[in-house]
């Protein structure tokens, strides 16, 4: 067994990140993945800056294991093309605005006349309807509109802040992943095939809703304003770089006093239970602070692990590569591409046991399997030629 999605075939019309990354998630756990790609130039991500051997980290990212045909889609012969793809597919992916996949003709009706049993899915920016559904959409907007950037802020009367990573969009890709592979799972209980539908605005709202919207919760109770407990993060500055240290419960608190040896904190009111050290969070965490920058990184984790106080060191991106839990744990992966060198990545998270050994394909050229995908659904020779010299098709230069 090569994954457990071995055997389903995926066309993938998504483009950037939302979608490319869904598809590569299921892709890593075996499926068949056909990227479709305009032949002038392809994802966008192709183009992006951090390259070698003229291919960008972003694309190679989010678009390994996969399989590249490109096609002109506004061509009726393109569309062709597609349809006859499609005829062998379980699962079909796009992430255009709502209503142009229907304008092209490859709308649900267009595509289930070929692929009756197609599980379709739909991935927007704000929504199918709605007064944002046609706007253009970057993470950004996702992030201020779902009330993200008010939450990274910390307080609803400061400055909203960005996430420093596009997090819409990559969860957003993570919840396509997971939906189409419960499509998948019903369409094999039931016969039934379906169309899923998401955006990356749902995705963050029920993302947020889990652990930062309990103000607005209860009905009728909201909190008009949503104020920080604290603007003080749980990063603390050492002599040799920064820490963070996470204390919960009462024995947590305990074996953190016993790690700094301040015995009084145990009798401070304001530190007596843990409802109270949320109430003065302010107060505990400078306090805190003012012990650990008097010594190394180094000697306070060793007190704090002494201690089993939750600790760990705030790394570097560089750092991360070279801690021993990351390389207990095998995450990283190196390979050779053959046009973009050595790469390293993380694996995919999830490993399975009857599939312990992940299949790596680098990321494909522009149409590398356009001539191969097109012969299998019965096009000969000349005819890809023919396709290709008209600009419907491509394939790699020689």
């Amino acid at each position: 067994m090569t994954g457990p999605l071995d055997g389903i075939r995926i066309i993938d019309l998504t483009a950037m990140i939302s979608g490319p990354l869904a598809t590569m998630i299921l892709a890593d756990q075996g499926a068949e993945v056909i990227k479709i790609e305009n032949p002038a130039g392809g994802d966008f991500t192709r183009s992006a800056a951090n390259r070698q051997g003229d291919m960008s980290a972003l694309y190679l990212n989010n678009n390994r294991n996969k399989k590249s045909v490109a096609l002109n889609l506004k061509e009726k012969a393109g569309r062709d093309a597609l349809l006859r793809l499609v005829a062998s597919a379980d699962v079909f992916v796009q992430n255009f605005r709502p209503g142009v996949i229907e304008r092209m003709g490859l709308g649900e009706e267009q595509l289930r006349k070929v692929a009756p049993d197609l599980v379709m899915v739909s991935i927007s920016g704000f929504g199918d309807t709605g007064p944002y559904s046609q706007r253009p959409v970057y993470d950004p907007l996702i992030q201020g509109l779902s009330g993200l950037a008010t939450v990274q802020a910390g307080a609803d009367e400061l400055r909203p802040q960005l996430v420093r990573t596009i997090l819409p969009d990559k969860l957003t890709g993570v919840t396509a992943a997971q939906a189409i592979t419960a499509a998948l799972f019903a369409r094999e209980r039931t016969g039934e095939s379906q169309h899923v539908r998401l955006s990356m605005l749902d995705a963050i709202i029920a993302f947020l809703w889990s652990s930062d919207m309990g103000s607005q919760t209860f009905v009728h109770s909201e909190v008009p304003q949503q104020e920080a407990a604290s603007l003080q993060d749980l990063i603390y500055e050492t002599t040799t770089g920064y820490i963070t240290i996470a204390v919960q419960s009462d024995r947590e608190w305990q074996a953190l006093i016993r790690a700094v040896d301040r015995p009084e904190w145990a009798e401070d009111p304001r530190f007596l239970t843990a409802r109270l050290r949320q109430e003065n969070i302010d107060a505990r965490l400078e306090l805190i602070q003012s012990v650990i920058k008097t010594d190394t990184a180094e000697h306070w984790l060793a007190r704090l692990e002494a201690e089993q106080v939750p600790c760990a060191p705030v790394l570097t991106r560089t750092q991360v590569l070279d801690h021993p839990q990351v390389l207990a744990n095998d995450l990283l992966s190196h390979y050779d591409h053959p046009q973009a060198g050595r790469l390293r990545q993380a694996r995919a998270p999830s490993r399975f046991s009857a599939a312990p050994e992940q299949h790596w394909q680098g990321a494909p050229r522009l149409g590398e399997q356009t001539g191969e995908l097109l012969a299998e659904c019965g096009y000969s020779a000349e005819e890809i030629q023919s396709m290709c010299d008209s600009g419907i098709a491509a394939v790699p230069a020689k």
